[in-house]
């Protein structure tokens, strides 16, 4: 019965120290808890100044490994780019207290390039935007370009000719986005 008490005493003690040192207080938690290392971040403010940019060197939740509370108060965007998506919400920060806008979420997917041989696939998941624009580019001549439109899947397959080795690139235009695929065949 004592050790109980012990415990439950600590317990509670450690809990009271944790809470209070809790300086950032979120009213909604944004739908992209779990962020991984290598995933990039990227915080503008409303007139689109960039406030902050770089890497997640850990694994966790984005409101633990980045303080909002700091920020004045205002409205930011916050980007994290992961390998095939790039999620976008806003986030208001009024006197310390940080609130994720759900109703400001929003879910970019990348397009996927993949060579295989003399074969360029490229994939794209077209919720977002049903549309892309591609451009095949050896060394720095245009050799083909092309609209895709489609509805909840793009997909384009280009056979190179594979007696011409060299660098290609290939540059897609979507979401008012530009991703470039550099690769050798």
């Amino acid at each position: 019965m004592k050790t109980l008490f012990k415990n439950i005493l600590v317990l509670a003690v450690m809990l009271g120290t944790c809470t209070s040192y809790a300086n950032e207080t979120l009213e909604v938690v944004p739908t992209f808890n779990n962020v991984k290392k290598g995933n990039s971040i990227t915080v503008t403010d409303a007139t689109g100044l960039i406030i902050f940019s770089g890497q997640i060197n850990f694994d966790g939740n984005i409101s633990r490994l980045y303080n909002f509370s700091q920020l004045e108060d205002g409205i930011y965007i916050l980007e994290v780019n992961k390998d095939f998506e790039i999620n976008i919400s806003t986030v208001e920060v009024k006197g310390n207290v940080v609130t994720f806008l759900n109703n400001k979420q929003k879910t970019i997917f990348k397009p996927v390039f993949r060579v295989e041989d003399d074969l360029l696939i490229i994939t794209k998941f077209g919720f977002d935007s049903p549309k892309m624009q591609v451009d095949l580019y050896y060394g720095d001549e245009l050799i083909h370009t092309e609209n895709v439109k489609g509805s909840e899947i793009l997909n384009r397959v280009f056979k190179l000719d594979k007696t011409i080795k060299g660098d290609y690139s290939a540059v897609v235009r979507t979401n008012g986005r530009v991703y470039v695929e550099n690769f050798r065949i």
